[in-house]
């Protein structure tokens, strides 16, 4: 994945009769986007004021003026001036600019690589259009602090989805809650001592998810090895609550980041 500094855009709407829209001004994240006709995107951004957004960009893709397509990689942080219907829909922005642009993220490899795999699932997890501002304003946080951070952020996506999970509506206290609902979907054959081959071995991980959700700045974590298995436990738990989730192709790509 390719950032580059962020600078300022514009687009004009003005195919349909302007009563019919009014104009919200709001903070967004991007969550990805897709290429429309020679020079546009459609693009999917969670917004403060109005939750999950779809809008239609023009002219992003020409290469004059330059850059501008790099507003929209995953988790840059916008300010807006929308275009917003009552019968919702897609829409189109009137104004758009960077609101911060990333010290970090642009430029860290290991970095952008967890961009593009948290920002695949959260495009899958929020699906409401309507105003959530404490979800937001957890987004916009962990994204600021994750670009600030210049070590020490191994853990970053386990700690991430371990808290999204709550404002999903399925938090967890206990690594327990986790590994628990996992090995009983999993279904594997019981041994002898009447637990399946998958309780066992998730047993092990009940003390890093408790570090992770009550001290994750102690994380006693490892290596590399353990904390890809970790975060395989912690999509599974997430697919069993979300029905549509589906596979996260993005993983793989994480593999640098979760190296030893």
């Amino acid at each position: 994945m390719v950032f580059v500094s962020c600078a300022p855009g514009q687009s004009a709407w003005a195919l349909l009769p302007a009563f019919l829209f009014m104009l919200i001004k709001t903070r967004g994240i991007v969550l990805n986007y897709i290429k429309y006709r020679e020079t546009s995107i459609i693009a999917r951004i969670y917004t403060e004021r109005l939750g999950l957004q779809t809008y239609i960009i023009n002219g992003v893709r020409k290469a004059k003026p330059p850059g501008r397509i790099a507003l929209f990689q995953p988790f840059t942080l916008l300010d807006l001036v929308a275009y917003t219907s009552r019968q919702g829909g897609i829409t189109r922005l009137s104004e758009y600019r960077c609101a911060l642009p990333f010290s970090t993220l642009p430029y860290d490899v290991q970095k952008s690589s967890v961009v593009l795999f948290l920002s695949e699932i959260v495009s899958r997890t929020l699906l409401e259009e309507e105003e959530n501002e404490p979800l937001f304003h957890f987004l916009h946080d962990s994204i600021v602090r994750f670009d600030q951070q210049r070590e020490g952020f191994e853990n970053f996506a386990l700690v991430f989805l371990l808290e999204l999970a709550s404002y999903l509506g399925f938090g967890v206290e206990s690594g327990e809650e986790i590994t628990s609902q996992v090995a009983f979907a999993s279904a594997a054959p019981a041994t002898a001592s009447g637990a399946s081959p998958a309780a066992l071995r998730f047993r092990e991980f009940d003390q890093y998810f408790n570090e992770l959700l009550r001290t994750p700045e102690h994380s006693t974590i490892p290596n590399g090895r353990i904390r890809r298995e970790l975060l395989d436990v912690v999509i599974r738990y997430y697919q069993l609550h979300i029905e549509k989730l589906g596979d996260i192709r993005s993983l793989d790509i994480l593999s640098e980041v979760l190296a030893e």
